[in-house]
């Protein structure tokens, strides 16, 4: 694994782990802002539990989770595609800059929403990382090419056999009708 693999996970996990502790520990905190996001996707999503507070709770808790396995370089694709998934809902919850009157605020809040943003991003990447190995996408493309190439060189084999089979059939006929 290069070093920086090594470094860049965890410290991308980091924001994450902290954040999503905050949410596990005290998610009345949160609730109220996450309500107008929250009550759209229970609505549509009957796994999700009713409450906001228990959503931001599960939030956190996969925040959490997966940030600690991405930190740690475990199953680190699919950890950064559940943070991707859980910071979308967050950033559109907290950081809603286009309803701000305030001058300040709203340029501080698009200040967040842009980090978060860039967040993303690097979620985005990490998930695409295969460590310089070849994906699985690659390998199984690259599997079906080596396959049609094999059965075409086979289908040539067959049809040369067969046209050396043909003159060597017709041999053989003619040496069976003759007087031994």
């Amino acid at each position: 694994m290069s070093v920086l693999r090594l470094a860049g996970r965890p410290l991308l996990a980091a924001m994450f782990v902290t954040g999503g502790l905050s949410s596990v520990r005290d998610p009345k905190e949160v609730a109220p802002v996450a309500e107008d996001v929250v009550r759209p996707v229970t609505d549509r999503v009957d796994l999700l539990p009713d409450r906001t507070e228990q959503v931001v709770r599960l939030n956190g808790a996969v925040q959490v989770a997966a940030g600690v396995m991405l930190g740690i370089g475990r199953l680190p694709r699919l950890s950064a595609l559940a943070i991707a998934a859980t910071l979308v809902p967050t950033t559109l919850a907290a950081h809603r800059f286009w309803e701000i009157e305030d001058p300040s605020e709203r340029a501080q809040q698009r200040i967040h929403f842009l980090k978060n943003l860039s967040m993303l991003g690097g979620l985005l990447i990490t998930a695409d990382d295969t460590g310089g190995r070849p994906s699985m996408w690659w390998r199984g493309r690259h599997t079906a090419h080596d396959l049609r190439r094999e059965a075409h060189w086979m289908g040539r084999q067959v049809r040369a056999t067969a046209a050396t089979a043909r003159p060597a059939a017709a041999a053989g006929r003619v040496r069976a009708k003759l007087p031994v």
